[in-house]
């Protein structure tokens, strides 16, 4: 079984390749370009330096959330565009399990958070394979208040912890932390796709969807009253700046 693991929850995003639970090669990029620029010649060029092509792999893992909204959307689009035509599979992974699974061979509670910003983090907390808090979308201090009703010392994965970092010490003491190093800390495609495998053998099917835990801010905006119809802002941002073009020239990728 050969799988092909695609990540853009983050501002890293990365594509990998498994086969039968051994990682083949795995790109991860973080070149401050937009992710719809890099994620698809990503994914050709690791199956051209493992001289397969699409054709070869049985299974499509991809993050399926919470994260960028965008990100996770060009994650999903490009999946499902190399998998519609040859009807490969796709399974979706969430991206607090997949970051959560860096470091599960270590006994220790991991509390993953992610900046979900306007003060909250997206998080999950775990214990090897099992789910200690539910996935959501919370202030930190929630996460602070479950993490101090644990004994000894926890984990911190993600994103929240380089912006979080000093409230963590605060609340629970640098000799109760462990904080990994970047390679462990964020997103790892290999990661997505060796837990994707697995799950898969193990029998997991579900149709894939994105999950975003909370409501995209332009909904959570316009719900409140905030934004302005689409077409009045349309109109009015056509006024002030003129007609956009779209950068992004169109290219065909062999696959």
């Amino acid at each position: 079984m050969i799988s092909l693991g695609i990540d853009a929850s983050g501002k890293v995003a990365g594509v990998a390749l498994v086969q039968d639970g051994e990682l083949l090669g795995e790109l991860t990029l973080s070149l401050g370009l937009t992710h719809s620029e890099t994620l698809l010649p990503a994914c050709i060029s690791l199956l051209e330096q493992a001289k397969l092509s699409i054709e070869d792999i049985d299974l499509i893992a991809c993050t399926k959330g919470p994260g960028s909204f965008t990100g996770l959307r060009i994650a999903a689009a490009t999946a499902k565009g190399l998998a519609l035509e040859r009807r490969i599979p796709i399974l979706g992974i969430s991206t607090l399990e997949m970051l959560k699974e860096n470091l599960s061979f270590i006994p220790l509670p991991i509390h993953v958070i992610l900046d979900a910003r306007r003060g909250q983090v997206y998080t999950g907390s775990y214990l090897g394979e099992t789910l200690l808090r539910e996935e959501q979308a919370c202030p930190l201090s929630e996460v602070l208040d479950f993490a101090k009703s644990l004994e000894g010392r926890q984990i911190f994965l993600g994103d929240g912890v380089l912006r979080y970092k000093e409230e963590l010490l605060s609340a629970l003491g640098e000799e109760r932390l462990i904080f990994p190093e970047v390679s462990s800390l964020l997103q790892r495609a290999s990661s997505l796709t060796l837990l994707a495998e697995r799950k898969w053998t193990l029998g997991e099917r579900e149709e894939f969807h994105l999950e975003y835990l909370r409501k995209p801010q332009a909904e959570r905006q316009k719900e409140a009253g905030e934004l302005k119809d689409f077409q009045i802002i349309e109109e009015e941002c056509a006024e002030k700046v003129g007609k956009t073009e779209d950068r992004l020239s169109a290219k065909n990728y062999p696959v």
